[in-house]
């Protein structure tokens, strides 16, 4: 029997918009359970798909999505020292307009902030409908975020929104964990001997 895995990491979830958002509440569950201290971000249309309440309730943290505090004291949501906290940015679900977004250097919501103040390892889980994913542009987002050192996660084939079967759907919560100790992260401050210790025992070795 596979040992559980241990990540005990600072993780900036950013969640966008889009159906599989629903997915996040299970992927902040599995981080947590891994040891993981879970900072959620959610773009504004994040919100319409599953609501901050949930999402907080999970990671035992407000969550946050705009950069001013609207409550008349001033006060804001810093970036920068979110950036610096992290250890780790994961962004799932990706969409096809949060990776353009990011490609770009676009910057018009806190995640983005976030994205583009971070020195740590960037992971996305892009998920969006067949033919999006196909598109050339957002292959050629992706291919630029790849080459500026993002790693992807999926998107697998299955089910869709739309009716459709095929590749889009974004990577189950507890495989997106478990890619986290990947060989990639192996020597990075994501990774190190709970990592290590983790991929023996699923091999079986001891």
């Amino acid at each position: 029997m596979s040992a559980p895995l241990v990540l005990p990491r600072r993780v900036v979830l950013g969640v966008s918009g889009g159906i599989a958002a629903y997915k996040t509440a299970f992927l902040v569950r599995e981080l947590v359970k891994a040891g993981a201290d879970v900072q959620v971000v959610m773009t504004p249309s994040a919100h319409d798909f599953i609501t901050p309440l949930t999402l907080s309730t999970l990671s035992g943290k407000p969550v946050l999505t705009d950069l001013f505090v609207h409550d008349g004291s001033g006060r804001w949501n810093d970036h920068v020292h979110l950036a610096r906290w992290a250890d780790l940015v994961l962004i799932a679900p990706a969409s096809a307009n949060t990776l353009a977004k990011m490609a770009h250097g676009e910057c018009d919501n806190l995640l983005l902030a976030v994205f583009l103040s971070a020195t740590c390892p960037v992971f996305v889980a892009p998920a969006m409908d067949l033919e999006m994913y196909r598109d050339r542009s957002t292959q050629h987002n992706l291919e630029l975020l790849r080459q500026r050192g993002v790693g992807t996660i999926g998107p697998e084939e299955g089910d869709l929104a739309s009716g459709l079967m095929g590749l889009g759907r974004m990577t189950e919560p507890a495989a997106i964990v478990r890619q986290l100790c990947e060989p990639l992260l192996g020597a990075s401050p994501l990774g190190g001997p709970q990592c290590a210790r983790y991929r023996r025992a699923d091999t079986g070795s001891h």
